[in-house]
């Protein structure tokens, strides 16, 4: 089979050809049809993060495909169902987090295409209880995103408790940013959308938000506290002076909710405005299956649209460097 491999943290990554995995017990193989391409694969692939995946391995956890083959104590008939490899590969299970609903932080989990060989390839492996089922009717292309930039930042949305009164910034349009837009409105919210690019905007007033704010070309804090200020900061944009702005954003009582991870891996708070403010700062990491599923059932009935375009997984460097140079307005997807 063909796979992209992560070789070196500091060279492009190469197709290789690697024997089909076998399941194991409890396992299932996965012959991909589509695999997103995420801001973290790009992380992983680098070494980016404090917490550094070990070469070589397969990246890629937004991976949608059908079941092959089963591992013992896996029910023959999941052959041929389509499911979603997501990051979260496994969880313990038994833990305080796991048991009350968190498994995102349990601190036994695996993740996809980080600790273990991700989709990027033309199959993987997965544990059967994470191999979360894909509706009929949804196209794998379109199921891929949502396996992480749409389970992601509906999560996002829920941990801040939006509410239909809320006014909520979605700072960073992208793969991200362009289904938080949809979440937030679905959550009844008025939303402000911010990017640095034109066309990333246009995409959001097509998805529905409220108001649109080019950072380059207007105060974006002083456009939010002329709103009165938002009640909620998706913070999906990695530099530090957009974590500052957001934080300024926010009106009394408001909610920062970090997302996006930035190879510095710091922001500057200010303590006494975020006491005075009763501001609260939230870590908001992936979503669960639960979260997985709803994010499935919401798009089947037709209340989200995906915006994404389809390559080959030979075109994966240069797919990384379109990310990097915000040349794609939402998420690549390979077709395999």
């Amino acid at each position: 089979m063909r796979a992209a491999v992560v070789s070196s943290f500091s060279e492009p990554l190469s197709i290789e050809e690697r024997s089909v995995p076998q399941p194991t017990a409890g396992q299932v193989v996965v012959r991909i049809e589509a695999s997103g391409l995420c801001h973290t694969d790009i992380h992983a692939a680098r070494g980016d993060w404090p917490v550094q995946p070990t070469p070589p391995f397969v990246p890629g956890h937004e991976g949608v495909g059908l079941i092959e083959a089963v591992g013992d104590g896996v029910p023959p008939e999941r052959i041929g169902t389509r499911v979603a490899i997501a990051w979260l590969g496994s969880a313990c299970g038994v833990c305080p987090h796991c048991i009350e609903g968190w498994e995102t932080l349990c601190s036994a989990q695996q993740n996809t295409g980080y600790s273990i060989d991700g989709c990027h390839a033309e199959y993987t492996v997965a544990d059967a209880r994470f191999a979360v089922p894909v509706p009929d009717g949804i196209d794998p292309l379109v199921a891929a995103p949502l396996t992480c930039a749409g389970v992601t930042t509906y999560k996002a949305v829920k941990v801040a408790g939006t509410r239909p009164t809320d006014v909520v910034a979605v700072w960073g349009i992208g793969g991200l940013g362009h289904l938080a837009v949809q979440y937030a409105k679905i959550f009844g919210a008025t939303v402000v959308a911010l990017d640095v690019q034109e066309d990333k905007l246009s995409l959001a007033r097509s998805l529905g938000a409220d108001v649109t704010i080019d950072v380059t070309a207007q105060d974006p804090v002083a456009a939010l506290q002329a709103m009165g200020g938002a009640d909620v900061v998706l913070a999906l944009a990695v530099s530090p002076e957009s974590l500052r702005q957001a934080h300024a954003s926010l009106r009394r009582g408001g909610r920062l909710v970090l997302v996006a991870m930035p190879r510095a891996n710091e922001m500057h708070l200010p303590v006494f405005e975020t006491v005075v403010g009763g501001i609260s700062v939230i870590g908001s990491i992936v979503g669960t299956r639960q979260d997985l599923s709803e994010v499935f059932e919401l798009h089947a009935a037709g209340r989200t649209t995906v915006d994404l375009q389809v390559r080959k997984l030979e075109e994966i460097n240069e797919a990384i460097e379109d990310v990097l140079a915000g040349h794609v307005p939402a998420r690549i997807v390979f077709e395999l």
